[in-house]
């Protein structure tokens, strides 16, 4: 799998990246992110677990774009349940 690229949005306060094979772009807000970290974040901090955990935000970007039949160049919201699921699929 290739890295994804991510970056923070400073007028939304949410981190994006390009959703792989959609065209679209996926953007997690600050407060998922709370949710996943268990404590208030800084951006760095939303970056640093999205690059520790790619694996599950681009399990999650892809299973919702399958379940809401997204389509193609369509950008969209993930949430904090959305990662979570995948996060034990991805351990395995």
């Amino acid at each position: 799998m290739a890295d994804l690229a991510a970056e923070w949005r400073e007028d939304i306060d949410a981190l994006q990246f390009n959703a792989a094979g959609n065209g679209g772009v996926c953007m997690i807000h600050r407060l998922a992110f709370r949710r996943l970290l268990g404590f208030a974040p800084r951006p760095d901090d939303c970056l640093s677990y999205f690059a520790d955990h790619a694996a599950a935000f681009e399990a999650a970007a892809s299973a919702k774009i399958e379940a809401q039949n997204l389509p193609r160049g369509r950008n969209f919201h993930l949430n904090s349940r959305d990662v979570s699921r995948q996060l034990p699929a991805i351990a395995r």
